[in-house]
């Protein structure tokens, strides 16, 4: 139990292993209080080599808190394209607009101060203050709760947050001083490239291999212990993709809720008959020509999955283009931000959402 387990033994194995073994990473190689904080929320719910391309564009466009502060709303969308989590990046542009409103521009170096910005919780808040700031803050995700669970042979469910505070109070105990950065960095990598969330932990590899007690144990791949999250709730949708010539339709959701502010193809609740699509289409005011029905596909967010139909539809030029936003491909690449989520139906008019766009 973590309790009865003397953390401080695991300092300087790890120490002496970090540098032989650290990934180069964008946001490691210039880790700047923006970058760490950028590349962080970015990095929640989503792999490093996915968000490295989308990391160097975003920063290339708003390279500091500044420019991501007064970054347009449908341009910072669709900066963020293909990220998902879209509120992630509403908030980073809520804190960046107080940083430079009541800190003058700079982001604090304060854990305190860090947790009082739209966003930023005790994970990130740490993560700043140690890997930017080299201050003695323990960040705990995921990985550093597997590693240190498994260490100390606790089986606590960390699903409840006492058990994490009880790992950021211990953690932060054995910060070795003047090296906070590399220890966080150093628990973060051990975590991702050999203590590993899926499969089995690359043991041999570890520099804790003699220290932990679950390995001792045979009892790895059973820790951490985790109660599972509710089940999705499952949504049926029918996805349109309506073609006027060269150009596609497009509309926007509401501000609040569920992709708040994005551009998406007009959907339909359920999976409704060929002909009660033409007559939705029809109600709009268009005129449909020509439908296609197109392959099923699904997403998955962190509690709903759409399970998705579609059609593609030609519709003659309507009287009143004004009403409508139709929209060339290469215009959307630019401008609108359509959620992954349709990137299965965007190909059908040859755009390219989210990661696709660096998959060539």
């Amino acid at each position: 139990m973590l309790d009865n387990y003397d953390l401080s033994r695991l300092v300087e194995p790890l120490l002496a292993w970090y540098p032989l073994h650290a990934r180069s990473l964008p946001w490691r190689d210039e880790p700047t209080p923006y970058h760490v904080w950028v590349s962080e929320i970015m990095l929640q719910q989503t792999r490093v080599e996915a968000v490295k391309p989308f990391y160097a564009r975003f920063t290339e466009a708003l390279p500091d808190v500044g420019a991501l502060a007064a970054c347009e709303t449908d341009r910072l969308l669709k900066l963020w394209e293909g990220l998902g989590y879209y509120n992630r990046v509403r908030n980073l542009q809520l804190a960046a607009q107080t940083v430079m409103e009541e800190y003058g521009g700079v982001i604090p170096a304060d854990y305190e101060e860090l947790l009082k910005l739209r966003g930023i919780g005790h994970y990130t808040a740490a993560a700043i203050s140690s890997i930017a700031y080299n201050r003695p803050e323990a960040a705990v995700d995921g990985n550093v709760l597997r590693i240190v669970m498994r260490a100390a042979q606790d089986d606590s469910d960390i699903a409840k947050q006492s058990v994490k505070t009880r790992v950021e109070e211990a953690l932060r105990k054995v910060i070795p001083e003047g090296r906070a950065a590399m220890f966080t960095q150093a628990l973060m990598e051990l975590g991702a490239t050999v203590c590993v969330p899926n499969g089995a932990p690359l043991c041999a590899e570890c520099p804790w291999e003699a220290l932990c007690l679950s390995h001792a144990g045979g009892t790895e791949e059973a820790l951490p212990v985790k109660t599972k999250q509710k089940a999705r709730r499952l949504e049926k949708k029918t996805v349109l993709v309506i073609r006027d010539g060269d150009r596609v339709l497009l509309q926007k959701r509401p501000n609040e809720g569920l992709l708040a502010g994005m551009y998406e193809f007009p959907c339909m609740e359920g999976y409704p008959s060929e002909k009660a699509v033409l007559e939705f289409v029809r109600a709009r005011g268009l005129s449909p020509i020509r439908i296609q029905r197109l392959p099923e596909a699904k997403h998955i967010f962190s509690h709903v999955e759409w399970q998705m139909r579609g059609f593609a539809l030609l519709v003659e030029e309507p009287e009143q283009k004004e009403n409508f936003l139709f929209v060339k491909p290469s215009d959307s690449e630019e401008m609108y931000a359509i959620p992954a989520a349709f990137a299965r139906y965007s190909r059908y008019m040859n755009i390219r959402i989210g990661q696709e766009k660096f998959l060539e």
